[in-house]
């Protein structure tokens, strides 16, 4: 089971190309050992990636031994709840798709900043 999304209903994957998700299975969905909670499903921007560069995570950079494509703008990704709400904050938030962000994502970013961001799927 994927678990819910932000809006209560099922969750549904954020991505297969490239595949995203702590799980690396196209959801963004978590567990015990997911640390980043990696469940905020984002299409990526240029000013989100730089924004995300300068605080030591550079997503466009290819890390193939990790199967990792590296990102670019209008990729989606699974992004950790955290940083998406330091983006925001930042007024560098990229663009979510609520249908595939796990409704654990409102333990630390509120529904509205999330709505106010939403993108169709």
């Amino acid at each position: 089971m994927n678990g819910k999304n932000v809006l209560g209903t099922d969750l549904v994957s954020c991505c297969f190309t490239p595949v995203t998700g702590y799980f690396r299975d196209g959801y963004c969905r978590t567990d015990a050992t997911d640390h980043g909670l990696h469940i905020v499903c984002a299409v990526v921007t240029n000013d989100f990636l730089a924004f995300s560069r300068a605080r030591g995570n550079d997503l466009t950079t290819p890390l193939p031994l990790h199967g990792f494509p590296g990102l670019k703008a209008g990729d989606k990704w699974c992004l950790c709840a955290g940083r998406w709400q330091e983006a925001f904050l930042a007024g560098k938030a990229p663009p979510v798709v609520l249908e595939a962000t796990h409704e654990k994502a409102l333990e630390l970013v509120r529904l509205e900043d999330l709505r106010a961001h939403a993108v169709a799927r």
